[in-house]
């Protein structure tokens, strides 16, 4: 199972953003799926996270201006950004909770990361 994130760049404070995040190889289903970011000097969090009947959660510093999305068809999860602030200055990663054969337990995946820069 591999994850390819796309969409980071650089972005004045205020501007929007959209990350997408596309699975493939070999499995069974994709259960949750979620953004991480992992800001300089700080450990990785959970931005937000979505569950395969498109229930979502979002870390109260970004709620109201993050919205995630997933296009099951797809295998696909996005991450539409708006009103940046240096704040969210990080690399995001995106991951998914898949089960690779019908039989075995659900693992964690995780893409390469695509960096998030907000100027001032």
């Amino acid at each position: 199972v591999q994850l390819q994130a796309s969409g980071g760049g650089v972005v004045q404070a205020g501007g929007s953003l959209r990350l997408s995040c596309v699975v493939s190889g070999r499995f069974f289903i994709i259960n949750g799926m979620g953004w991480y970011r992992q800001a300089p000097g700080k450990e990785r969090e959970l931005v937000a996270g979505i569950t395969r009947d498109g229930v979502s959660n979002y870390v109260p510093s970004v709620s109201g201006r993050f919205t995630i999305s997933r296009d099951n068809a797809k295998n696909s999860v996005y991450l539409q950004m708006n009103n940046l602030g240096p704040e969210d200055t990080a690399v995001y990663y995106c991951n998914c909770r898949a089960k690779e054969t019908v039989e075995s337990s659900d693992f964690d995946y995780w893409g390469q990361g695509t960096l998030v820069t907000v100027s001032s």
